[in-house]
């Protein structure tokens, strides 16, 4: 695969690097901050001045208030494009019809990790369990690093709708500090930013006897690169077209 990264901070670099460890190839890099042009590589300020000729897919982490200037842009180049950032989905709406009306293809995701996404299904089947013991109680938290621009993380949003979703006496959820005694039907998920965390997600299932406890670290970035170049691999394996989650590629991976 041939590979353009737009956004080349912390994540895109360990993507050209994975990815030409799996033997992919990296040819276009998009990065307001981009150096001259290196021998064999292209290296454009914006998506608009590069050239996309030979390119398969492209894999996009920047920052939410360029996401969707950059997915559309693409869309209208009619590049493939895999997108790590986060922040962005209320003009979700705004994305799809452009990718329709381009007959493109886009998958997101606020997490690329394949753990992340087996972590998911093992909580949410516990939170299934839990469904059946009003005794146990549920609630959670999440780590990131200080440079992280949203709270709470797209991750956790996903892990506690879907438990939100699995356990009837909860209703609503938290993620602010509560001033408060918690309510019942709250489930409480707050955040936590400090350091160089990569990311940490923990839930919780607490009784008066004992207490379940079910998390998952991420001890570096490479986690997500890998998954994120996987994914660009699942959307032009097929010539995928429409919107996708990371969700559409983990059922197909695990035969759901």
């Amino acid at each position: 695969m041939n590979i353009a990264i737009i956004g080349y901070g912390k994540m895109g670099k360990i993507i050209e690097q994975i990815a030409r460890t799996c033997g992919h190839s990296v040819s276009v890099i998009v990065d307001p901050l981009a150096a001259n042009t290196q021998a064999g590589l292209q290296i454009t300020r914006t998506i608009a001045s590069a050239v996309f000729d030979s390119v398969d897919a492209a894999i996009e982490f920047t920052q939410p208030d360029t996401a969707v200037e950059n997915i559309i842009a693409l869309a209208e180049k009619k590049i493939p494009t895999v997108t790590g950032t986060t922040g962005w989905y209320n003009q979700l709406g705004e994305v799809s019809k452009m990718i329709k009306k381009t007959n493109g293809s886009v998958l997101w995701a606020s997490n690329f990790s394949i753990g992340v996404n087996m972590f998911y299904r093992i909580a949410w089947y516990a939170a299934q369990l839990a469904n059946n013991f009003s005794e146990y109680d549920a609630g959670g938290f999440e780590i990131h690093h200080n440079k992280k621009m949203d709270s709470p993380s797209g991750t956790a949003k996903i892990l506690a709708e879907g438990v939100l979703s699995r356990i009837d006496r909860k209703k609503r959820i938290v993620y602010e500090t509560m001033n408060h005694k918690p309510e019942a039907d709250e489930l409480h998920f707050p955040s936590l930013r400090m350091g160089s965390v990569p990311g940490a997600h923990s839930l919780f299932f607490d009784s008066p006897a004992d207490t379940i406890e079910i998390t998952h670290t991420a001890r570096n970035r490479e986690g997500f690169a890998s998954g994120a170049i996987r994914a660009a691999q699942w959307l032009t394996a097929k010539k995928r077209k429409g919107v996708f989650t990371i969700d559409d590629m983990m059922k197909d991976l695990f035969k759901e």
